[in-house]
């Protein structure tokens, strides 16, 4: 393989199902399928490749995956970035008797996973300085943090610009 660029998609009827309010019970492969771009490299076996590909332990067997093969060009053309994206979405019940059903959804949508990635490192990594010039110590995780110690500005700025 001289080059290649794996996308998972989500399933659109558990999509449907969960944002829906129903709680299903989901196997990966009735979550996610997986879509491949692949460029052989010349006189490679095509067919080993994708028997590869879609064998491939704790990454590619347990879903149903689909593996195309392209030249170098169309893969640079179309798929030359490194974007990510997602949804998390979150169902639950409320009231006396769990009558109300409750979704709550987050959708992220990134040119480059790699520059978000920095990103978010780099802010935590702020919001570790800032917990430290308070006297705070010890291990953290994301939950300890406060979404102010996030932003790379001052609070009043925050709040003035941001509440």
């Amino acid at each position: 393989v001289a080059d290649a660029r794996q996308y998972t998609i989500p399933v659109a009827e558990a999509m449907d199902r969960v944002r829906a309010g129903e709680h299903p019970e989901l196997t990966t492969r009735e979550k996610h399928t997986r879509l491949c771009y692949v460029v052989a490299e010349e006189g490679a076996d095509k067919a080993a490749i994708e028997t590869a590909i879609k064998t491939m332990p704790n990454y590619f067997a347990d879903y149903d995956t689909t593996v195309n093969f392209i030249t170098m060009e169309e893969l640079q053309r179309d798929h030359a970035g490194l974007p990510h994206g997602g949804s998390v979405i979150r169902t639950g019940k409320t009231g006396l008797q769990d009558e109300h059903t409750q979704v709550i959804e987050y959708r992220l949508t990134l040119d480059s996973n790699p520059e978000f990635t920095g990103s978010v490192l780099v802010a935590y990594a702020r919001a570790v300085v800032r917990m430290a010039q308070r006297g705070e110590k010890g291990c953290k995780t994301v939950f300890d943090v406060a979404p102010i110690d996030l932003i790379a500005a001052d609070r009043s700025q925050v709040i003035a610009h941001m509440l």
